[in-house]
């Protein structure tokens, strides 16, 4: 199931594409997913002590922001971060989906919702099935509760048009 609208839309898209996204906003957007995928790391690292490919991918999302890589390198990153939880458990899966997506905001901002998307899932399918709900919407509110004032509204209607694609987890 894809995870990015047929239609992009201009608010994620950087001004020198045609888009209105500030080079500051889109960095906002890169740390946050950043920080989604940060809080599941656990779940992939539990599964595979030892592997810190989806810890440096995240890493390496944040060395672009600080304008330390290029987008090309970041955006291939992903790739690596995808494979790495192949075959895994779904928590673990899911967080270095996560990972994979947090960096591929490099190259396209609106990848700041599969972040936060896969993280989301990773928190539900870590814990009984009974409980999935509740985590889901802790693990929703409290990546609401990290985002910097500058990007709040951006992303929070993002959540809103996009959350039947990225299956539903920003519902109430």
């Amino acid at each position: 199931m894809p995870i990015l609208p047929a239609q992009r839309d201009p608010r994620f898209i950087t001004i020198r594409r045609g888009g209105t996204l500030t080079d500051e906003r889109h960095h906002l957007l890169a740390e946050w997913a950043a920080i989604c995928a940060d809080r599941v790391l656990p779940l992939f690292e539990a599964e595979r002590p030892g592997d810190t490919s989806v810890r440096d991918t995240i890493e390496l999302g944040r060395a672009w922001i600080r304008g330390e890589v290029p987008m090309k390198q970041a955006h291939q990153r992903a790739f690596v971060a995808n494979a790495a939880g192949k075959g895994l458990p779904d928590p673990a899966r899911f967080a270095a989906l996560a990972a994979g997506q947090s960096v591929a905001v490099a190259h396209v901002a609106a990848h700041e919702l599969g972040a936060a998307a896969y993280a989301i899932r990773a928190v539900a399918a870590s814990v009984p099935p009974d409980e999935a709900d509740a985590a889901r919407l802790r693990e929703r509110d409290w990546q609401r509760a990290q985002l910097p004032g500058e990007i709040r509204d951006l992303v929070l209607d993002d959540q809103r048009l996009r959350s039947a694609i990225c299956w539903n987890v920003f519902d109430d």
